[in-house]
């Protein structure tokens, strides 16, 4: 039904059921970003940390553009269900793990199913609200999120503290039963029955690009030295695959990601602007709720409870400019001001000590809410209004991948700063036989320090704080390049009427 035939309440039924299934994808991202330094140490795989998101959001950035694209050609239902089905066995598989790497192994499973929730939710979105009215929705969607950061750190605190950290995959089995119940029932979309063709030559080679550049950045000056034919070849190996995938996209009778649609101006800046704001948001976030828990020796319930002020400013953020977009119909300066305050909040996070104020931390939080909270929903909002129809699941999944390709990256990056600025400063904190030790042992898990005696603990926290400072130093630079890209983003008029519409002119 075309959604200029849809009333509010026919509207908010379809919303609803979406609600759940987002809440289903955002949930898992926060509950176990609280468990995983628990989750690390209990397996003897604290050198591995950041494997554990990264190969989640590298599954997950690989499936995306797959999920658009076959969306768009066979209809979103189907192909939506088949992805929360996925992502709930992965989720039953990474209750079950026994070592580090059957779970980043099962996470991988889980990313794949991932990579269609988000990417569809907001293309179903698309189908059935026009891109002025879309604001007033944003809300509903900005509190799912700021209902899963603040019931995800808690739920994934208490599975972790009183339970187990097992709970915080076995979680998403019943809430994914009631996603599948409301999709099946609530959703009702028009399929388009065509003959089509997939991509899957160039499917592979962006998989191999992108693996073989996630490895690159997490093995380099870690498991191998930069300059190590093993590093060297995997960005190789990434620099061709990425070729060969633009040259077969001009060959396919129905790419994967259309390179036509780099033409369009608007797409060609929110694709960028994602990824690079992906880089430093999860960079960001990721972390928190370990130096929460190793430096300032608080329990994953109460780390959960310190994201708090970084969530109320996320959400405040996110529907006020929703309501204000709507009303006003422009969206172009809060992705600019929204970068301002993330670069604002790494300055302040980059003076981050062993013994910083929890108000100052607080703080901070909020100011990087409010950034993340003015960037994000825009771009999607951007680029849907900057697209014809027939485009509009590849356009969505495209800013969702390049956000996706950003966030392991920065897993990837800033992980591997950490590992060696925390060897680095170990070793120049506690000299001799013990600095090594030491280095060696916090590889595996952080339960150790407890046990050290009282001189080479605080050396070691100390050397902790010193890590997590030189991570959100590095980042300052990312941050600062995602608001010159937010400059030039161009500001078209948010068309009030059908996405089926011919959309202007923005270069396409």
């Amino acid at each position: 039904m075309p959604e200029e035939h849809r009333s509010h309440a026919e509207i908010m039924v379809v919303v609803t059921a979406l609600m759940l299934a987002m809440l289903l994808a955002a949930l898992d991202q926060t509950i176990v970003s609280t468990a995983l330094p628990r989750i690390a140490s209990d397996l003897n795989g604290l050198s591995k940390y950041s494997w554990v998101a990264t190969s989640y959001l590298l599954a997950s950035a690989v499936a995306t553009p797959l999920y658009g694209k076959i969306s768009d050609m066979f209809g979103r239902k189907k192909i939506f269900q088949s992805a929360i089905i996925i992502f709930l066995v992965g989720s039953a598989l990474c209750g079950l793990s026994q070592t580090i790497n059957q779970l980043i192994i099962f996470r991988g499973i889980q990313g794949i199913g991932a990579g269609g929730l988000m990417t569809l939710v907001f293309a179903i979105i698309g189908d059935i609200v026009p891109p002025r009215q879309r604001g007033k929705y944003q809300g509903y969607f900005g509190a799912v999120f700021a209902t899963s950061s603040v019931v995800g750190p808690l739920l994934g605190g208490l599975f972790t503290d009183h339970l187990s950290w097992r709970w915080v995959f076995y979680i998403n089995l019943p809430l994914g039963a009631l996603a599948l119940a409301a999709i099946g029932t609530r959703l009702h979309l028009p399929v388009r029955k065509t003959p089509h063709k997939i991509d899957f030559a160039g499917a592979g080679l962006l998989a191999v690009s992108v693996v073989s550049l996630l490895l690159g950045t997490v093995w380099g000056g870690v498991d191998y030295p930069w300059g190590s034919a093993q590093i060297i070849g995997l960005f190789s190996t990434a620099v061709v695959a990425a070729l060969l995938f633009i040259w077969r996209e001009t060959k396919a009778a129905e790419p994967i990601l259309p390179l036509r649609l780099f033409k369009n101006d608007i797409f060609r800046v929110t694709t960028l602007l994602s990824l690079v704001v992906g880089i430093v948001m999860f960079g960001a976030l990721i972390f928190l709720p370990q130096y929460q828990q190793i430096v300032r020796g608080d329990s994953a319930t109460k780390s959960g409870l310190m994201l708090l002020p970084l969530i109320v400013g996320l959400m405040t953020a996110s529907l006020t400019s929703g309501r204000l977009i709507s009303k006003i119909g422009r969206y172009r300066w809060f992705p600019i001001s929204g970068t301002v305050f993330i670069t604002l909040a790494f300055w302040l996070f980059s003076h981050i000590t062993a013994t910083t104020s929890r108000v100052e931390l607080g703080i901070w939080m909020y100011i990087l809410g409010l950034g993340i909270g003015q960037v994000m929903p825009v771009l999607t909002l951007a680029v849907q209004n900057a697209v014809d129809r027939k485009d509009l699941g590849t356009a969505t999944s495209s800013v969702v991948f390049f956000r996706t390709i950003g966030s392991s990256l920065g897993a990837a990056i800033f992980g591997a700063i950490l590992s060696n600025r925390l060897a680095h400063h170990i070793m120049q904190n506690v000299h001799g036989a013990a600095g090594e030790q030491a280095a060696q042992s916090l590889k595996q898990s952080a339960t150790g320090i407890a046990q050290l005696p009282a001189t080479v603990r605080h050396a070691v926290l100390n050397a902790f704080a010193s890590s997590f400072h030189d991570v959100f130093l590095v980042g300052i630079p990312f941050a600062v390049v995602a608001f010159v890209i937010a400059l030039a983003l161009k500001e078209a008029p948010l068309r009030g009427s059908a996405p089926g519409e011919a959309p202007p002119d923005h270069g396409l």
